[in-house]
């Protein structure tokens, strides 16, 4: 898996993974780190916050159940900030809700169910990354 060019990955690629158990987030972290990635990890929507509030990531991916601030409530507070630029948001999700339409009204990019195809993951992030790069390269 590790075919992607240079071009469409780079030290400015940070991905923030949020998620409430740690083999889930190790998990995601080895392999995205494996593929070029800067992986930085948050155990609770809290603490995701804080840490996109204090340096926003190029990508978030997050888990929609997790206690007392779930993924969508999350994704509510992120958009609904003003102060923070545009982060696109991939929602991690084990269970049947939510609906694609649930995920974007609280203004997710996508969501993704779990167990976690890698491939399928590998494509999604790339294919939202990219056309940063398109636009990097253009100016």
């Amino acid at each position: 898996m590790n075919d992607s060019s240079p071009e469409l990955v780079s030290e400015v690629d940070r991905i923030l993974v949020v998620d409430d158990i740690a083999d889930n987030y190790f998990m995601l972290q080895a392999f995205l780190e494996g593929e070029g990635y800067l992986v930085e990890v948050a155990d609770s929507g809290r603490a995701a916050l804080a840490q996109i509030e204090a340096s926003p990531p190029d990508l978030v991916l997050l888990d929609v159940m997790m206690p007392q601030m779930d993924g969508l409530e999350v994704t509510k507070h992120i958009r609904q900030n003003d102060r923070l630029p545009f982060v696109p948001i991939l929602l991690v999700t084990g269970y049947q809700e939510p609906t694609a339409a649930e995920a974007f009204d609280v203004g997710a990019d996508g969501f993704i169910r779990k167990p976690v195809d890698l491939n399928a993951l590998l494509e999604r992030v790339r294919a939202i990354l990219q056309p940063r790069h398109a636009i990097d390269r253009a100016i």
